[in-house]
């Protein structure tokens, strides 16, 4: 087996996150018409059996919940509850997208103000929202049909959960509008995408996922007490389409479910002499954020795959070593 084989069995891309979702259709006609506590009662024994049958799940899960307890996260998370929450958050995009989530209970924080959002929809700008892959972001997705101002291009990759793009779309096919398939940013894509932020648009990109690519670019910053890689495709899309950058982080605390909006940088430029320095300050401050944030609602982050497994570890001698 070649090495690049065997590093793409590791790359959250070789994993089906969702192999458990053709359960959810059952799932989400019991909570639909019985409601969300007989959704939980038949949930866990299925739960139960994916955890035991999946050991490669259970080791990543496990992991990330013993770094949360040692950054001072609560120390009493079971790998069970962690796939729970996936399992609530998968049924509340079902939920979402067939129109019987209230999202007027949704908490937004960072929109007014002197930073907030909404000071670049009332000037007509543009801006990048990089997003991780914590609790539900289609919330923002939802929200923003709802806002005839806001207007998102999401960057995705979404080929290994086509199961469960095809469910959404069957219970609404606005669920795959906005949505562009990348796998990296080429020129063609940034003259494309910087085109939608002169005219007003938001380009939303996740930040917490080394980019689908044999030799992908990354920068190497703490997080949870060890370091991780993290894509710099957001952070040199940003120097390219000079326009404010923002944070965007959802989840669910408590009963409640929260979207986050953070002024990043009001603008970002790369200098030549010190690019590296600089994306891994940038990294370095992302990474911190999403931490922040995981310690807040520590089972509502979805990444299950080694995070810490650094990629090609004999390259590292740079922050943005190619890999």
């Amino acid at each position: 087996m070649t090495a690049a084989l065997q590093q793409l069995r590791g790359h959250w891309s070789g994993f089906n996150e969702v192999s458990f979702v053709a359960g959810m259709r059952l799932l989400f006609w019991i909570c639909r018409v019985f409601g969300r506590w007989p959704f939980r009662i038949v949930l866990y024994p299925v739960l139960a059996w994916y955890v035991l049958t999946n050991a490669r799940a259970r080791r990543v899960s496990r992991a990330y919940l013993r770094r949360i307890a040692a950054c001072g996260g609560p120390a009493n998370l079971s790998v069970l509850r962690h796939f729970a929450a996936f399992a609530e958050t998968i049924l509340d995009k079902m939920l979402l997208w067939g129109g019987l989530y209230d999202t007027r209970s949704v908490s937004l924080h960072g929109v007014d103000g002197e930073d907030g959002v909404n000071r670049c929809l009332d000037e007509g700008r543009g801006a990048l929202l990089i997003c991780a892959h914590l609790g539900n972001q289609d919330l923002c997705r939802v929200l923003s049909q709802r806002n005839a101002r806001l207007k998102l291009t999401v960057l995705v990759h979404t080929r290994h959960a086509q199961a469960f793009n095809r469910m959404l779309e069957r219970l609404n096919p606005d669920s795959q509008l906005n949505l562009m398939q990348v796998t990296e940013i080429t020129p063609a894509t940034a003259m494309l995408l910087a085109e939608k932020v002169a005219q007003g648009e938001f380009v939303v990109i996740a930040g917490d996922r080394v980019a689908v690519s044999p030799q992908p670019r990354v920068a190497v910053a703490p997080f949870l007490g060890q370091a991780a890689a993290f894509p710099i495709g957001p952070y040199v899309l940003a120097s390219v389409l000079q326009c404010p950058v923002y944070l965007l982080f959802s989840m669910r605390v408590g009963q409640r479910s929260e979207v986050h909006f953070e002024l990043f940088r009001e603008s970002l430029h790369l200098p030549r002499k010190a690019r590296e320095a600089m994306l891994a300050e940038l990294a370095a401050a992302y990474a911190a954020r999403l931490q922040h944030h995981c310690l807040r609602a520590p089972l509502e982050w979805f990444n299950f795959y080694d995070f810490w497994q650094l990629p090609d570890t004999s390259r590292l001698d740079t922050p943005d070593a190619p890999r």
